[in-house]
């Protein structure tokens, strides 16, 4: 944001002291009007009006250091179009030299996504074929997909990520649903809203 500390300072001292990673996240804008209230309760905080673009701050980050991993929490599939997004995180990882972790998840703002041209009851559909699209174009020479939201025929697209197949794909979401799709189409599961009290083992 731009009152608060710039990514790269930010990521530099956050090396300096020994963190393992940094994560920003990600909204292209919010609506004037939203039918849903904020999760967290109350008004929406004033940082959600004012995110800079998660992957220019972590590119920033990416060349100001040497070894923090650097990761979206998350990014929102559902306001991203896919083949450019894999050319981005693509390139982020080549620029931070494998440090990337790719955070994603569908979002809670109806009006934002469909904004995107992405209809709220199809949101996770959307994600999962547009991580499956991303994927395909990550490791094939020539990709291709077939969905009911993304569709292409054989594309070329380089730069490939430095990490092999690709970045880790994190599902950031705290529901039970959001852990199965974590198995399905992701690498891991970001817990978000999740205390380590919540975390049950089941008997």
């Amino acid at each position: 944001t731009e009152f608060g500390m710039p990514t790269d300072l930010l990521a530099r001292a956050s090396e300096a002291r020994g963190f393992d990673s940094l994560w920003v996240t990600d909204h292209s804008h919010i609506p004037a009007r939203r039918a849903k209230s904020f999760p967290g309760g109350g008004d929406l905080p004033k940082h959600f009006f004012h995110m800079a673009d998660p992957f220019v701050s972590l590119t920033t980050a990416a060349v100001a250091t040497q070894t923090i991993k650097l990761g979206t929490c998350v990014c929102l599939l559902t306001e991203r179009e896919p083949i450019s997004l894999a050319k981005t995180v693509a390139t982020l990882d080549r620029v931070s030299n494998g440090r990337f972790q790719f955070g994603v998840a569908g979002g809670w703002i109806a009006e934002a996504m469909e904004n995107h041209g992405t209809p709220f009851k199809k949101r996770w559909q959307v994600v999962r074929e547009r991580v499956e699209a991303m994927k395909a174009i990550w490791t094939q020479e020539e990709a291709s997909y077939e969905g009911e939201f993304v569709k292409f025929d054989r594309i070329i697209s380089y730069p490939k990520p430095i990490q092999k197949p690709h970045p880790p794909i994190l599902m950031g979401s705290a529901s039970a649903l959001a852990r199965a799709r974590a198995v399905l189409y992701c690498d891991g599961w970001i817990p978000v809203g999740i205390l380590p009290t919540d975390l049950k083992p089941h008997v």
